[in-house]
């Protein structure tokens, strides 16, 4: 009985391991489960009264009352709002006619266009959506090979989680202390370079492998069609200026992250109604997808409130530690290829927030504290690494069967021609090319650094 109690915190977390493949709604388990082991703290005499009854108020300060967490809705909003102007598919047609000489050029310019809306929308489930609906049919017409083109867009659709305005970045923000402004100017170049080694994986095996990706000349209905200047300013000017009124405002210090996320809804707003796609109707159905897909984030994150601050009052935190101890875990490599090879197995099976929600709270205090020596220093340089790291990481969970949710978008959406075995075949390469950029960033902790510095978020 003294080991059951001893041990509250371990078996918490099995738990929630456990009940969480009953297929129950994750923030109901993670509420459920927090109260239940509270109040069996309660009768061992290691959760007090008192503390059980701070429950509810450290949800409501550090949540609903959370100014930080107030940017979520509006960024939401202003992605699913542009999924809606148009732009989109303006930008598909342009990015192949640039290049429609290079092999795989088609699906290059799905990669660049799923690079070009993350740093718009921020949304992986609106933008594999989006892309799938409007590029799959081209490519497959084009006689692109199946997984090669369900590859390429789902693994385009996911960079929305990790290139700025990410909202997995502005909770991440929340959970470990740092400013948003960090995190979003730290996962720049991670972001770029993920769509970088897609492009150069794409035209490698497109080169090697022509019958992958047959040349092409134009769109669909056109290939006599020429590229103009006036075609590439129409289709660059109106994302590149919601980039620059939404991020641009964060980097330059004219705007905090919600205030930028405020005047994104209204520069989505703008670029809908200049490309005729505004009206009362998509205004409702946007509002309405937005306001489900906001309940469901802070749903999550109230009960990942209440499981993580039970977690920590039963001494998870030491009993992490002691477990490390024991594996023999003690330095901070150790320690942090322990946390990311954790984090790549649970991709398999949950979602990035309830990763996020999970791992950060318990580890992100125990990274901030081992030693990297002269390699990296100082604890909010750490921790912004390691935020960053994380994120990398957790945009596998995306891809990685069985419960990877973009393959759940993908196949929602995709024609019955294109099957789960193509769609998995498909992004095996992708998920390959993911770790190869988490390698890169942890060999070379300035791709996340230098950008923090620059702008003055990091000493």
């Amino acid at each position: 009985m003294d080991w059951l109690i001893d041990h509250l915190a371990v078996i918490m977390f099995v738990a929630l391991v456990v009940v969480m493949f009953a297929g129950y709604p994750v923030a109901l388990l993670l509420g459920a489960i927090g109260v239940y082991f509270g109040y069996f703290g309660m009768l061992s005499d290691v959760f007090n009264v008192a503390q059980f009854a701070n429950l509810l108020p450290r949800i409501w300060g550090q949540a609903a009352q959370n100014p930080v967490l107030v940017a979520i809705p509006m960024f939401v909003f202003m992605g699913t709002m542009l999924e809606k102007s148009g732009v989109a598919e303006q930008l598909l047609h342009i990015l192949q006619l640039m290049l429609k000489r290079v092999p795989g050029g088609l699906a290059i310019a799905v990669t660049l266009l799923g690079t070009i809306m993350a740093a718009t929308t921020g949304i992986v489930g609106a933008s594999v959506i989006m892309l799938t609906l409007i590029a799959l049919p081209v490519m497959l017409d084009k006689g692109y090979n199946k997984s090669l083109s369900v590859g390429t867009i789902a693994s385009a659709g996911t960079l929305g989680i990790l290139i700025p305005p990410s909202i997995m970045l502005v909770i991440m923000g929340d959970l470990v202390g740092l400013p948003v402004g960090t995190l979003f100017t730290g996962a720049i170049l991670p972001g770029l370079l993920m769509s970088a080694l897609y492009v150069i994986f794409i035209f490698l095996a497109c080169l090697i492998k022509p019958s992958l990706a047959p040349a092409i000349k134009g769109r669909l209905d056109a290939d006599d069609e020429k590229l103009t200047l006036q075609m590439v300013i129409s289709g660059f000017v109106p994302p590149a200026f919601l980039i620059v009124l939404v991020l641009g405002s964060i980097f330059a210090g004219w705007a905090t992250p919600t205030e930028a996320s405020g005047v994104g809804s209204l520069g989505a707003i703008i670029l809908a109604i200049a490309n005729k796609r505004f009206s009362m109707a998509v205004l409702k159905d946007v509002m309405t997808s937005s306001a489900l897909t906001n309940a469901m984030v802070f749903f999550i994150v109230f009960g990942a409130t209440l499981f993580s601050y039970v977690f920590r009052a039963l001494g998870g935190d030491d009993v992490v530690v002691e477990i490390l101890n024991k594996m023999g875990i003690n330095t901070g490599w150790e320690v942090l290829i322990f946390v990311m090879i954790l984090v790549f197995i649970m991709g398999f099976f949950f979602d990035w927030i309830e990763i996020c929600l999970i791992v950060l709270p318990i580890f992100a205090p125990i990274i901030a504290k081992v030693d990297f020596g002269t390699f990296i220093e100082g604890k909010q340089v750490i921790l912004a690494w390691f935020s960053i790291l994380l994120s990398v990481n957790m945009q596998t969970a995306f891809l990685t069967p069985p419960f990877g949710f973009a393959l759940f978008y993908m196949k929602g959406t995709v024609p019955p021609s294109v099957t789960m075995t193509d769609i998995y075949k498909g992004i095996a390469p992708f998920v390959a090319v993911q770790l190869i950029a988490l390698i890169l960033c942890m060999i070379f902790p300035e791709i996340v650094l230098y950008l923090p510095r620059h702008f003055g978020f990091l000493d």
